[in-house]
């Protein structure tokens, strides 16, 4: 049996073309994928735009991981084994979850991860030389969370409680202390909400809320919140909870406001640079994790008037980009 047959059998897709796109003549490249975002969302199409302007293009010297998008996290686990059983040439990761799910089974594949703080987590030993097989992008989340939350409050200067909405898959207990440090040092409450699956999002937000004024949310970075934000702006609008997140992209789709760096420019500069380099035969190890250098406030007017909250002025001021 052919490879490529087997991988495909593996993925168990009939027909075969239905999992990976990819041409059988000459050297072809194979990147897998563990990502809970649909292959044709704005990021990953713009990954794929950057190889193929490398020369790397899918359907003739590039295999696609169709298979490897859309995943819920029980599922991540499993696609890993198809993936090192498969031999693949590198592998996309998305968060901390993905990312360990790989490690477990590899030393070998280079593993591209972008996820919240790699180092904290234990997920590199170092920043500029990786020691082992994973490198990425670590997106700065303990002081972008932070940040936001800094933010959160100077925009909604009435507030007496802010609440965390917290990933326990990607939960850090000193990052959460200096957040709840930082609510206290403001003057202001701050309550804890945890979630681990897409199901307990929406009673996490009504335990936030619980029928108070005043209160704020701080939607923590990780990908489970950002692939399920239409269910986080809907609960939030319904019980009338001001938040922030991590991607300006989600105030552009119909969040209150958002700090920090496009995640498609991550994916287009960083993540298409550093796949490059690997699939061109650089070793991991000279692979840096990199981390982002441009930041954006976005903040949603007409989420604003809907919600009816009333924003600072001197906030609006500063503001990247404005929705009106």
């Amino acid at each position: 049996m052919r490879r490529r047959d087997f991988v495909c059998a593996l993925l168990g897709t009939l027909p075969a073309a239905d999992a990976w796109a990819a041409q059988t003549s000459g050297r072809v490249y194979r990147v897998g994928s563990i990502q809970p975002a649909p292959v044709t969302a704005p990021h990953h199409v713009a990954f794929f735009a950057e190889l193929e302007r490398a020369g790397f293009v899918a359907g003739k010297n590039l295999e696609k991981d169709l298979a490897g998008y859309g995943l819920r996290q029980e599922q991540f686990a499993d696609h890993a084994v198809q993936l090192v059983s498969a031999r693949v040439d590198a592998v996309i990761c998305a968060g901390d979850l993905a990312i360990r799910s790989l490690q477990k089974l590899t030393k070998t594949i280079p593993i591209l991860g972008v996820t919240e703080d790699m180092l904290a987590a234990g997920l590199v030993g170092s920043l500029n030389r990786p020691d082992g097989n994973t490198t990425g992008i670590s997106i700065l989340a303990a002081e972008l969370d932070g940040k936001r939350q800094q933010l959160l409050l100077e925009m909604i200067p009435s507030l007496k409680r802010v609440a965390l909405l917290v990933d326990t898959n990607n939960l850090s207990t000193s990052h959460i202390a200096k957040l709840e440090t930082s609510a206290r040092n403001a003057g202001v409450a701050c309550s804890i909400h945890r979630v681990g699956r897409v199901e307990e999002i929406a009673d996490a937000i009504y335990q936030a809320k619980a029928g108070q004024a005043d209160v704020a949310l701080n939607v923590l970075a990780t990908p489970l919140f950002f692939n399920n934000r239409a269910l986080i702006f809907a609960k939030v609008a319904e019980v009338g909870l001001p938040a922030i997140y991590q991607w300006p992209e989600m105030a552009e789709a119909g969040g209150l406001a958002a700090y920090g760096p496009r995640i498609v420019d991550i994916y287009r500069t960083q993540v298409s640079r550093q796949v490059i380099k690997i699939l061109r035969g650089t070793p991991v190890a000279e692979v840096p994790v990199e981390q982002p250098t441009a930041f954006e406030l976005v903040i949603n007017l007409r989420t604003a008037k809907s919600m009816k909250v009333d924003l600072a002025p001197t906030m609006i001021a500063r503001t990247d980009k404005v929705i009106e």
